[in-house]
């Protein structure tokens, strides 16, 4: 059920918008979730992925390996995680795109700007109720 007017719930546009959306938004939509450890400290569930942060494949003919991402190509939709390449004919390796949502991140590249979405995803703070102290109950149905 369609509760919001202004999203379509349309295939065609879906796609057209997730296949046309620009760098900003693939940024946000490729992401990972954080191993159980990570989770645990952060209390974050995902993290938009970013070079030098190190995986672990969880899907497909790579599964197991671990490795540092050595490029996030939002343009196809991929990341690049290092020693997960395939040789060439012509005795070259090419490295093979991975889908982010198919990793899950063992280690976070932190900086100041990482640091600031860590603490404002962080679910325990939202947590809290906003109200602390008791209030008091009062019988409105004689109130005229």
């Amino acid at each position: 059920m369609k509760y919001n007017p202004d999203v379509s719930s349309s295939r065609r546009k879906n796609r057209k918008a997730h296949f046309s959306a620009p760098s900003s938004v693939r940024r946000k939509i490729m992401s990972s979730s954080l191993s159980k450890e990570l989770r645990a400290k952060y209390n974050t569930r995902s993290l938009p992925i970013r070079k030098d942060d190190e995986v672990r494949i969880l899907r497909g003919k790579y599964k197991g390996r671990e490795g540092k991402v050595t490029q996030v190509y939002r343009k196809k939709w991929v990341i690049h995680v290092d020693r997960v390449q395939r040789d060439k004919s012509n005795g070259a390796t090419s490295p093979i795109g991975i889908h982010p949502s198919k990793v899950v991140i063992t280690t976070i590249k932190l900086d100041k700007d990482r640091r600031a979405i860590l603490d404002r995803k962080d679910r325990s703070k939202t947590a809290q109720p906003a109200v602390t102290e008791d209030v008091e109950m009062v019988d409105v149905s004689d109130h005229r």
